[in-house]
């Protein structure tokens, strides 16, 4: 089953880093507030990057690469898309 690699922009411009089995579904729970401690305070949020990965367990990597990078390196992956 594919799993996805996602970024959020939030309300105050930050960016937030998950993965999901499907994540439209994951956005309206951010949206909601049922998402992360994060987003919470920051909705609404939006999906600005998705990046589809083989399983799961490539998706949680992937996720905590992007977590490392930089707010630079992020906005130049998101407008590669």
């Amino acid at each position: 089953m594919p799993c996805y690699c996602y970024i959020l922009e939030c309300s105050d411009g930050t960016y937030y880093t998950g993965w999901a089995t499907d994540p439209e579904q994951r956005l309206c729970r951010h949206n909601r507030g049922r998402g992360a401690r994060y987003t919470h305070s920051r909705r609404p949020v939006r999906l600005v990057y998705v990046e589809e990965q083989p399983d799961r367990s490539s998706a949680m990597r992937r996720e905590i690469q992007i977590k490392r990078m930089r707010r630079e390196a992020k906005e130049k992956l998101i407008k590669s898309k």
